[in-house]
């Protein structure tokens, strides 16, 4: 699996993890299925979002309600592991939406993955 993704944007992403890097920052990803088109930052409104993150509820009500309004496509998220492994965490399987796109920052690089039915698979991202 591949998909295009804006240069600028992940190095947009890049540097709002490094702005706060002891917190898992996070956001929203809009494109469709070849393409990643934009991101929106949300608020962390995790418990503790030194070690979690969960998207604000109204940030992500607002973009489905716009996405079927004839908005941009939600496609998936992405947030940063200030511990520096750009890998799914357990954490982040156990949350898992099948279908949807995470984009994980950690350690000064962004990867891509896709949660299907049976876990995580890292796709290609082609900078542009």
């Amino acid at each position: 699996m591949r998909i295009s993704v804006p240069q600028l944007l992940v190095d947009r992403l890049l540097r709002e993890a490094a702005a706060d890097p002891t917190r898992e920052v996070c956001g929203l990803l809009f494109g469709d299925k070849d393409k990643i088109v934009s991101a929106e930052w949300t608020p962390n409104v995790a418990e503790d979002p030194y070690r979690a993150f969960e998207i604000e509820p109204a940030a992500l009500f607002m973009a489905i309600r716009l996405e079927r309004q004839g908005g941009p496509r939600l496609i998936g998220h992405y947030h940063s592991h200030p511990n520096g492994y750009s890998e799914p965490s357990p954490r982040d399987l156990a949350a898992a939406e099948s279908g949807r796109l995470w984009l994980i920052i950690a350690g000064g690089t962004a990867r891509l993955w896709y949660a299907g039915t049976n876990g995580f698979q890292e796709v290609e991202m082609l900078l542009g």
